[in-house]
């Protein structure tokens, strides 16, 4: 039998084929996918080609089991699951103390491992046997919980810059990433959160979504300071790819300030000059994050579950995979938030 799949064989070339359905062995699942969501790394992927061709891609996953491997305990067919994609060697000391996500080892589930746009996936042993597999609560959606990765590792940097009650935080990126900060930086007391981009529609769709944020679309430095009383903002964080948004945010920080430099830079332009004369003389606390652990991952699915974090509502298309070439250029055209691979 066989499987519709996108799969990626070099730059810019996406190809929509069919390919047998994966066989498991002992210990592995096969997961019959319901929603793939599409991630900036995904759109990387495309733009430059992979290391591992071909490849199906998408890291964010979630189905539903469709066959268990022998010796699979405490899983059952049937059974709605969110997979996350990052599986380390397990007995390294990163993946002893719960960071595997750091593991020297790592291999990932459409970075490296065939991922998500396709009609199953298998999943290795070593992912079920160290816990990426995690049950799904019936209120959270497949499109959700796909989403829920890319918001695991928003988690990780949120624990970084830590949030304060009545803390001002300054957010540049108005897609999914940044409202997702803008979400968690709610729930933790902020008492004002400023958004800033260069799209105009983005920005008009996340005023929509969330009207308590203050939207800033020009002149970023001078209505900060307004917003501030010339204070700056407690929090800042670079939610896009951009060299600019990295070199601007030690000045939009105040004296104490976080800065969390989330978003990576693309190869060829990860070079950036820094003052560091101001991260001394404002006491600038600077982090950078990269991925979630497996923990930070079960716990926003848990956060989306008891309804606290809405991801539905980030989730702004919808596509089938043979419509997937829509969605990435949806992504690369700053297109609505999120964008999501959907099957029957």
């Amino acid at each position: 039998m066989d499987m519709l799949a996108a799969r990626l064989y070099g730059k810019d070339d996406l190809r929509l084929e069919r390919m047998p359905i994966p066989e498991i062995g002992p210990g592995e699942m096969l997961l019959k996918v319901k929603a793939a969501a599409v991630c900036g790394t995904d759109l990387r992927m495309l733009q430059n080609g992979t290391g591992v061709s071909p490849l199906v891609l998408a890291h964010e996953l979630a189905g539903v089991i469709d066959r268990l491997g022998a010796g699979v305990e405490d899983y059952s067919l049937g059974q709605r699951v969110a997979v996350a994609p990052n599986i380390g060697c397990g007995v390294c000391a990163f993946c002893a103390s719960g960071r595997g996500h750091h593991c020297r080892k790592l291999t990932a589930l459409g970075i490296h491992l065939d991922g998500g746009f396709a009609e199953y996936v298998r999943v290795p042993a070593a992912a079920m046997r160290l816990g990426n597999v995690t049950p799904l609560d019936p209120a959270i959606s497949f499109a959700a919980a796909a989403a829920n990765e890319a918001l695991s590792c928003v988690y990780n940097a949120h624990e970084r810059y830590r949030v304060q009650p009545g803390d001002t935080v300054a957010i540049i990126g108005a897609g999914a990433i940044g409202m997702m900060h803008a979400k968690l930086a709610w729930m933790s007391g902020a008492a004002k959160v400023i958004l800033n981009d260069i799209s105009t529609g983005r920005l008009a769709e996340c005023a929509r979504l969330d009207p308590r944020l203050t939207i800033i679309e020009a002149d970023l430095p001078e209505r900060l300071k307004e917003e501030t009383s010339g204070n700056g903002a407690d929090v800042v964080i670079t939610a896009c790819s951009a060299p600019a948004a990295q070199k601007a945010a030690f000045d939009l920080a105040g004296v104490d300030g976080r800065v969390n430099f989330f978003g990576g830079l693309p190869k060829g332009r990860e070079k950036v000059e820094l003052d560091t004369n101001i991260i001394h003389y404002k006491q600038l606390s600077v982090t950078g994050t990269t991925r979630a652990s497996l923990a930070h991952y079960r716990l926003t699915l848990d956060l989306v579950g008891k309804g606290l974090v809405d991801l539905d509502q980030l989730v702004t298309h919808r596509f089938p995979l043979t419509e997937i070439k829509q969605a990435f250029a949806n992504v690369a055209g700053g297109v609505g938030l999120k964008q999501a691979v959907v099957f029957d």
